[in-house]
């Protein structure tokens, strides 16, 4: 068995010293643990019914899964994996938002705190650095009057751990990558979005959350290919992303898909 501190490079997150820092009177977040090992921290609140303001955080995460189904691994203490559960009072046709809040603040979380240029892939994936490569995923999910959205974000894995076209803070040689202090600014960052987002009725528009979000996203005016879940597939130019946070290609919406930027003609 390998001793939880056997790689000082990965110290493990300590649960009592985020919870002093980020829950408070009137805060968005309520309850704060870290385990050792899950199978899906998205799983374990669904199943809990977890209240409003709950984050989860993994150390080691063995059945995550991303957007699609597809799978999620990183070494024990190398990234941050963790969930959080809403309980939103917006109107429900408007929750498709928030998976696109929670990849705005991040954007911002990790640009400001890493110092390393950061962009969105549709509908939230994030890429760093010139190459743009993959860092972070996030995974949406709906359970009755609960929305659960989940985070992979690689910290200080190593390249020779990171499958083809992934990045990692550490990896691209960030300004900072130490995960307790860049989780912090992720969580803030997510309840100042959400605290806007409310307030505004889920507005994307008036809450400044839809801008924010074109202003980050690669896709725009690129040429992209979408793979739809029936198998077919559509090609043109990415515009723009609508009111309800779809992509628009060539005039057509898109909520889902499996979006690949495409080389210029």
């Amino acid at each position: 068995m390998t001793h939880p501190y056997a790689e000082l490079d990965r110290p493990p997150l300590s649960a009592r010293a985020l919870r002093a820092a980020l829950i408070r009177p009137g805060g968005l977040w309520t309850a704060l643990d870290v385990v050792a090992q899950t199978g899906s921290t998205n799983g374990d609140l669904m199943a809990a019914d977890a209240p409003a303001g709950t984050v989860l955080v993994a150390e080691l995460q063995v059945a995550g899964r991303g957007r699609l189904a597809r799978s999620w691994t990183s070494p024990a203490r190398a990234g941050l994996t963790f969930s959080m559960a809403f309980r939103p009072t917006v109107e429900q046709s408007r929750w498709s938002w928030l998976s696109l809040l929670a990849g705005v603040a991040l954007a911002e979380a990790v640009h400001d705190y890493a110092e390393v240029p950061t962009r969105l892939k549709w509908p939230n994936d994030l890429l760093l650095g010139e190459e743009r490569h993959k860092a972070a995923g996030i995974l949406a999910q709906v359970s009755g009057n609960a929305v659960v959205i989940g985070i992979g974000l690689n910290v200080a894995t190593r390249l020779a751990e990171l499958p083809p076209g992934a990045t990692s803070l550490a990896a691209i040689g960030a300004a900072r990558a130490d995960r307790d202090p860049l989780l912090r600014a992720v969580l803030r960052g997510v309840e100042g979005w959400y605290r806007r987002w409310v307030d505004a009725a889920g507005d994307a528009e008036a809450s400044g959350l839809r801008a924010a979000y074109r202003d980050r996203c690669d896709t725009l005016d690129r040429d992209v290919e979408i793979t739809l879940p029936d198998g077919g597939s559509y090609r043109g130019v990415a515009y723009d992303v609508d009111e309800a946070g779809r992509l628009v290609v060539d005039g057509r919406p898109f909520a889902v898909g499996d979006v690949t930027h495409v080389r210029p003609y």
